[in-house]
């Protein structure tokens, strides 16, 4: 029975047998490098920032009074509109390692120790279910990658450079508050399902093509004379173990599953930043 255990910057998996054999243990080495650790830290505050700096700017504008021209008044009235949209995406991998110990007594750990942004287009079609709730699908494109490092107990290193291209289908319940002047804060949950549709090669990890997401955000809406602009983050969290640990592929080189076996679940996050146009 293994137990997984975080101390400082290592990732420590112990096992205990019964009888004369004693305790058995195992260890692996997960150390981030500084640099890569703080260009996490540091994303990850410029994040924040800039969904503080939105929701902000969005409450500011908001909270004004609506002495100003409205523009478009009769906008939120129509049952149905459509409009599109293009934004950025930042993809990362949730990894569960189950202790895996191999031929030669190595663990290994695997992570995604930084972050490349990538874009997304998207189609939107909005359906108006009462005066505050709409609901919203918005099928299309997100290109991105991510690059996943590998290291072993024994300190051997290995990557793999992992790009998709993912077909989107996005279903969410936009809940929008009182619009005050030209501005008209929302929030936003939902499900997206996405479908990677890139070549498949033989790597030392492969993953489901199909996965399901929860997702969660908030904007505004800033009414203008001819459209509506619509900023918006948004937070996807992965439902699914998107791991194949069935790898036929590699039935010639078994050295090669190593990593697989090191990994009990992978599940996959997004941070999206969209800008429509409706």
């Amino acid at each position: 029975m293994f137990k997984q255990l975080k101390f400082g910057g290592f990732l420590y998996f112990s096992s205990t047998s019964g009888g004369a054999q004693g305790n058995i243990r195992g260890y692996c080495c997960v150390t981030k490098s500084m640099g890569k650790l703080k260009l996490n830290i540091l994303f990850k505050r410029r994040m924040v920032l800039v969904a503080a700096m939105v929701a902000s700017v969005c409450f500011s504008l908001w909270s004004r009074p609506g002495d100003a021209l409205q523009n478009r008044p009769y906008a939120d009235l129509k049952l149905l509109h459509f409009g599109f949209s293009v934004g950025v995406n930042v993809q990362d991998l949730e990894f569960t390692h189950n202790g895996f110990v191999g031929p030669r007594g190595e663990t290994w750990g695997v992570e995604v120790p930084s972050f490349s942004p990538g874009i997304s287009a998207n189609v939107l079609a909005d359906l108006r279910l009462h005066p505050h709730f709409n609901l919203r699908v918005s099928p299309g494109m997100f290109f991105g990658s991510k690059e996943v490092v590998m290291l072993s107990s024994q300190g051997e290193k290995l990557r793999q450079d992992i790009k998709s291209a993912y077909v989107v289908v996005p279903l969410d319940l936009k809940m929008s508050g009182e619009r005050i002047g030209n501005t008209r804060p929302f929030a936003v949950t939902g499900v997206m399902a996405t479908f990677d549709v890139g070549k498949k090669r033989s790597e030392l990890l492969q993953f489901n093509t199909s996965d399901l997401y929860y997702t969660v955000g908030f904007g505004c809406d800033f009414y203008h004379p001819f459209f509506k602009f619509v900023p918006e983050i948004k937070f996807c969290f992965g439902l699914t173990d998107i791991l194949r640990h069935e790898r036929p592929d590699l039935k010639d080189n078994p050295d090669m599953m190593k990593i697989t076996q090191s990994l009990g679940r992978v599940q996959s996050n997004m941070v999206l930043i969209n800008f429509y146009f409706e």
